[in-house]
């Protein structure tokens, strides 16, 4: 075979994998809304508290940011994002808490405290048992270790931790943004069985807010 000949072919091989290389790169955007929640998207956010892009690469490459994440943990995160629903002296909330973070799931926090943020759960999910996970679009009422973490890797999610050590997740937030302000009407309470009663809240369950129970 002829040398020039040779040297087309391994020029070709080259610009095949350099171009691979760049087709799998993509280029995300980290930005977080008026009520905290964290999003990850390919397009740069329209509104909302943007952090500087992450550029990453290919699966187990992290990003040229010291606190990138993971391509694969970045598409989960952009694809089903984790939302937590808890309440305060909650010891199952505790535990799915503790369970995220120890398998290195981002996700945010919205409290439970007031009837403004029981309404707003209401529309997420109609059972009455605290926590609530929302991945995506499915949804894990009360904790159960084997289903959170069977829901999790359904999602893209690694069953190993791999966020980077400077990764903090966003403080909590009101389920309801501006819940408990002066004015606000208290929303109905609901019975465990999702009926109406009557325009008032449940009693507390032990440490529940008033219309759950843990």
């Amino acid at each position: 075979m002829k040398v020039g000949m040779k040297f087309e072919m391994k020029f070709a091989a080259m610009f095949f994998l350099l171009m691979s290389a760049a087709s799998v790169q993509a280029q995300l955007y980290k930005s977080t809304g008026p009520d905290g929640k964290v999003t990850y998207s390919d397009t740069p956010p329209a509104s909302g508290k943007v952090i500087p892009q992450k550029t990453v690469g290919g699966a187990g490459e992290g990003s040229s940011s010291g606190d990138g994440l993971p391509y694969e943990l970045a598409l989960a995160v952009k694809n089903h994002p984790v939302t937590l629903y808890s309440s305060e002296k909650c010891i199952p909330c505790d535990d799915g808490r503790k369970m995220l973070n120890e398998r290195g799931v981002p996700f945010s926090e919205k409290t439970v405290k007031s009837n403004e943020d029981i309404a707003a759960l209401r529309k997420i999910a109609k059972d009455d048992q605290l926590p609530v996970l929302t991945i995506g679009s499915n949804k894990e009422s009360g904790f159960l270790a084997p289903a959170w973490g069977t829901a999790l890797t359904a999602a893209g999610y690694p069953e190993s931790n791999r966020l980077p050590k400077t990764y903090r997740n966003a403080a909590p937030v009101a389920a309801a943004p501006g819940a408990g302000s002066p004015g606000k009407s208290a929303a109905p309470g609901l019975s465990t069985n999702g009926t109406a009663n009557n325009g008032d809240a449940l009693p507390a369950a032990g440490n529940a807010p008033p219309g759950f129970r843990f």
